[in-house]
């Protein structure tokens, strides 16, 4: 991994929290992703399941975390499954964790290999009563490809019918909320990376530059500095392509004129930032263009101090809602007839801003959390509103990372990253 190895502590507090929110006698198994394939013999890049990551450390295919804190001999109680490496394998495909080196990575100290794994995983039922299933129930999760997760929960079930199942998943979106010191450094630089791919593109953006040379801009800044490369996709909408909110073609020649909508960030260690910047191709914002920007950065600035504990997603989005209408009267792109007759259920300023303003955000870009629970300290969110205006042929989107502290207002992880219009053009003209 490109990565500076992370120190086995988090993993091991992680597995702590876990284990002491399982019912008793119960076991729990985790399982990595598959390599997927793509066609003949090429597949994607491996992207390890941010479940097994988060309790072990493991960043290798055809890996299963396996834990029985109730087992009744002290090698069952932790266990990790790898795939036996041998010389062939360290030729062809490089170094694979051995069972000193896997110690090393997570403080566990039970490592099998994989060929062993329904030997073992038969003794252990018959010790237990309770079977975690490690289910993916993320709010925005849209998935019809089966994973090695599927296909172990359906082997299981046909094999062990008489156990009783409870969820990993509530337990995970808790935990993982909220971040430990160790993740937020992580994150942090992750940000601090970001910041530095940042500064390169407003030295390189200049009229008929294309969308994706400023991708290749960023990529080459990122994995110079031990990222893995972008967190999520990379969105370079120049002018109406900012328009879709979604756009990821990244093929257009940036006009002079026109601004650029950025949402860009680098992953460290797996774990996320998220970035949006809208910078002008020409180095300048028009009045008008300066006018928007700022009225979505008041909107960011009031937005990131209503997250504070306690506070409720769903809550705090209809605030930032009251926030935007505001701004959306004093552009005259809403009047206050829009404003007294609109739609409770779809209100008059999401004909501009249609997007949630924040997430959480950690070992995924759009990470675990319980949104009908209050936010809490050390959890992670995005603030990221917008004013998207087709028919002016330009969107703006402002987005910046940030801590929720235990009193006052969050700590902004992006702080350092250019934002204010005047410091845009001081450096997009120095």
């Amino acid at each position: 991994m490109k990565y500076h190895q992370i120190d086995r502590s988090l993993f091991i507090k992680n597995r702590k929290k876990f284990t002491t929110a399982m019912k008793p006698n119960s076991v729990a198994v985790f399982n990595s992703n598959d390599i997927y394939p793509v066609s003949a013999d090429s597949t994607l890049p491996f992207a390890q399941h941010r479940d097994i990551f988060y309790l072990s450390g493991v960043d290798q295919e055809e890996s299963i975390l396996l834990l029985f804190p109730d087992a009744p001999y002290e090698n069952l109680k932790e266990i990790l499954f790898l795939k036996e490496t041998n010389d062939h394998i360290a030729v062809w495909e490089g170094e694979k964790l051995t069972k000193e080196r896997a110690f090393e990575v997570s403080g566990i100290k039970t490592v099998i290999w994989l060929q062993d794994f329904h030997k073992t995983l038969k003794e252990i039922m018959a010790y237990s009563d309770t079977m975690y299933l490690n289910t993916n129930e993320h709010y925005r999760a849209s998935v019809d490809t089966q994973t090695r997760e599927d296909r172990f929960i359906k082997w299981w079930k046909a094999n062990y019918p008489a156990h009783k199942v409870e969820k990993s998943n509530p337990i995970l979106q808790r935990l993982r909320s909220v971040k430990e010191q160790e993740e937020l450094d992580l994150i942090q630089n992750a940000c601090n990376i970001t910041e530095k791919g940042f500064r390169r593109v407003l030295n390189f953006v200049k009229p008929n530059v294309t969308e994706y040379e400023i991708e290749a801009e960023l990529i080459h800044e990122f994995i110079r500095n031990r990222s893995k490369g972008f967190a999520y996709t990379p969105i370079i909408a120049s002018g109406n392509n900012a328009n879709v909110l979604h756009y990821i073609e990244n093929n257009q020649i940036c006009k002079g004129g026109d601004l650029i909508l950025l949402d860009v960030a680098a992953e460290y260690a797996n774990y996320s930032s998220d970035l949006s910047r809208t910078i002008p191709v020409s180095g300048k914002y028009t009045d008008r263009q300066k006018a928007v920007y700022n009225a979505v950065l008041r909107v960011k600035n009031d937005a990131t101090k209503l997250l504070v504990p306690g506070t409720l997603w769903k809550e705090y989005h209809q605030e930032v809602g009251k926030l935007m209408t505001s701004e959306l009267l004093g552009l005259g792109l809403l009047d206050k007839a829009d404003v007294q007759n609109e739609n409770p259920d779809w209100p008059a300023y999401k004909k501009y801003f249609m997007h949630g303003t924040s997430h959480h955000m950690g070992l995924d870009t759009h990470d675990y959390g319980l949104l009908y629970e209050p936010i809490k300290a050390n959890m992670v969110f995005t603030v990221e509103p917008g004013i998207y205006i087709p028919a002016e042929g330009f969107g703006i989107r402002l987005e910046d990372n940030v801590v929720i502290q235990e009193a006052g207002e969050p700590l902004n992880m992006m702080k350092n990253i250019p934002i204010e219009v005047g410091e845009i053009e001081e450096l997009m003209n120095s």
